[in-house]
């Protein structure tokens, strides 16, 4: 299964070459928050004021090492994938742009459609 992570493309360059990422995330939630390609859309709303350049990691949950949980910490009836430890690099099979429309909505990567 696909999931996807959202960062800024800055932060991302800081850990493109290294073996693990996540850090910052586990220091601040305890987790590594991801969506699922049809749950993103109600996840991208919350980057659309970031004025840096976003990008999604795309992670192969087969290639995970740490444990994956699906929470729904804010009970609304969706749950999300969080990644509990570094996420080990050579799960993330690919690196997107994220795409926005003119009014800042989400627009799925042509990648992510198939």
């Amino acid at each position: 299964m696909i999931i996807l992570h959202a960062l800024t493309k800055t932060l991302w360059n800081t850990y493109k070459n290294k073996d693990f990422y996540g850090e910052a995330s586990l220091e601040k939630f305890g987790f590594i928050h991801c969506s699922d390609i049809d749950t993103y859309h109600l996840v991208a709303p919350n980057f659309k004021n970031e004025a840096d350049e976003m990008v999604l990691l795309v992670i192969d949950t087969s290639k995970v090492t740490p444990k994956i949980v699906w929470e729904d910490l804010r009970n609304g009836g969706v749950a999300f994938p969080h990644i509990y430890g570094l996420l080990n690099k050579n799960a993330i099979v690919d690196v997107l742009p994220h795409l926005w429309s003119d009014t800042k909505e989400w627009i799925p990567n042509e990648e992510l459609k198939r």
